[in-house]
C-alpha cells in the first residue's frame, strides 16, 4: 500500500483597522479543454480564412478560401 502526503500552501493577508487598504487576491483558475486539432497554415496567404478539412482532419489556412473567394461567388 502506497501512503500520500498532501501539504497545502496557506497564506494570511492582515488588514489593520484604520489603514486605508486595498488588497486584492486572485488564484490562477482551472485550465478549459486543450485544442485537440491540427494546424496546417504552411500556405497561408493575406486574408486567409481558417477552415476544417474533414479529409486530412486538420484545421487550414491557404489560399483557395480567402475574403476574396468568399466574396466573389464563394459558395456558402
Amino acid at each position: 500500500m502506497t501512503s500520500v502526503n498532501v501539504s497545502t500552501s496557506k497564506n494570511t493577508v492582515t488588514v489593520n483597522e484604520g489603514d486605508t487598504t486595498i488588497v486584492t487576491i486572485a488564484t490562477q483558475g482551472t485550465q478549459g479543454p486543450g485544442f485537440d486539432l491540427a494546424l496546417d497554415h504552411s500556405g497561408k496567404v493575406n486574408n486567409s480564412i481558417m477552415y476544417y478539412d474533414g479529409t486530412s482532419g486538420k484545421v487550414k489556412l491557404d489560399s483557395t478560401t480567402t475574403k476574396l473567394t468568399l466574396v466573389d461567388g464563394g459558395s456558402f
